[in-house]
């Protein structure tokens, strides 16, 4: 049976797209960027910013590094709240907690913000232990956090799962040998998904609650 839940904020449990997009609109804006379409920029939501800012503008290191400074300038008073709680979300983690099980933010969203959306939407009693990466980048590659969290609480991978809606997430939950779960309301699309193989699929926050009751 499983009894430990390592699960991701956005786009897994929090619909973070305002705050996110807005962002990017605001970093390029300042660097005299042209900004692409908002559907263009929907692949922001997850990976870590510096490698999607190097992406996006094909620039070096340091100059990614000043984009994700403009972005943070933002984010950090405005855009982390810009944010919406998943519907059915709530109960969920109420319902897991109820039945025993240990709950973990696994996010590679630096710390910092995760502590502050979590409390705003009233659910960080619900966790044991939130994790995130330090704002230098430390630990923002998925599967780095996700080996700093085994170090840390030697779980047993037998019993742990991995939830999220990225191919990160499940990359690295395999990295470690823990049951992957892929969310389809989240922003990887099909293909990404595909590519990822899931252990399990979830459409909803509702078949994920039932298959968190099941296995």
């Amino acid at each position: 049976m499983i009894t430990n839940l390592l699960i991701d904020l956005d786009g897994t449990l929090t619909n973070p797209k305002p705050g996110i997009l807005n962002c990017v609109r605001h970093a390029l804006a300042e660097l005299d960027e042209p900004c692409p379409p908002e559907d263009d920029l929907l692949w922001f939501i997850g990976p870590p910013l510096r490698e999607s800012f190097q992406t996006l503008l094909n620039c070096t290191e340091a100059e990614a590094e000043e984009a994700v400074r403009i972005y943070r300038e933002r984010f950090g008073t405005i855009g982390l709240l810009e944010n919406d709680v998943f519907e059915g979300v709530p109960e969920m983690l109420e319902a897991q907690s109820a039945a025993d099980k240990r709950l973990f933010i696994a996010s590679t969203k630096p710390h910092v913000y995760i502590h502050p959306i979590l409390e705003h939407f009233d659910l960080k009693n619900w966790f044991e232990r939130i994790y995130g990466s330090e704002l230098d980048g430390t630990r923002a590659v998925k599967t780095d956090l996700l080996h700093y969290i085994f170090a840390e609480l030697d779980l047993d991978p037998e019993i742990t799962v991995m939830i999220g809606d990225r191919v990160h997430d499940m990359a690295a939950a395999k990295a470690v040998g823990v049951t992957s779960i892929w969310v389809d309301y989240g922003y990887g699309d099909e293909a990404e998904r595909d590519a990822a193989k899931p252990d399990h699929i979830c459409s909803s926050i509702a078949e994920l609650a039932a298959l968190l009751n099941e296995i």
